[in-house]
């Protein structure tokens, strides 16, 4: 067991864990924050994907001795409210079903929209195509990045 300080959605965070334990329990088991999901276990279907410094990964294996300074960001940490404008989209065109991927794959969208803010059709299916949705709402799913997408367009172009 060793000690680590890691930063989740902006605030330190101190635990003790064995090296090899993955993201994905340091979060759910020792930090309470259960937002990220368990599917797999084996980084194939996205479930528990956070980002790490911006960018999508799957904290199921991702060991917590890798994370070094580099800042995770968790479907709580996406926004205070839980109003990004991927999770109003995502209301807005009823994509939840049975709720097994959907932090994932909003994480995974925001990732892709944070390097692309306007992605193509093609763009957005090559991104999502990793994550596996049980209930098959892939339609849904690629709509509300689009509505997210105008959203945030719209956004940065009023600033």
């Amino acid at each position: 067991m060793e000690k680590f300080s890691i930063s989740v959605n902006g605030k330190k965070q101190e635990v003790t864990a064995d090296p090899d334990m993955p993201l994905l329990w340091v979060l759910r088991d020792l930090l309470s924050m259960k937002g990220t999901k368990f599917g797999c276990g084996q980084a194939l279907c996205g479930a528990c994907t956070v980002h790490l410094d911006d960018e999508a990964i799957r904290s199921c294996s991702t060991p917590i001795s890798t994370i070094g300074s580099k800042k995770v960001t968790t479907i709580e940490g996406l926004d205070k409210e839980g109003h990004h404008p991927l999770q109003d989209a995502w209301v807005e065109h009823i994509v939840p079903q049975c709720g097994y991927c959907q932090t994932g794959q909003i994480m995974n969208a925001a990732a892709l929209l944070k390097k692309n803010i306007s992605p193509t059709v093609a763009e957005i299916e090559e991104a999502m195509a990793g994550n596996l949705c049980r209930c098959g709402t892939y339609n849904r799913i690629k709509e509300a990045i689009i509505t997210a997408s105008e959203a945030l367009y719209l956004k940065h172009q009023s600033i």
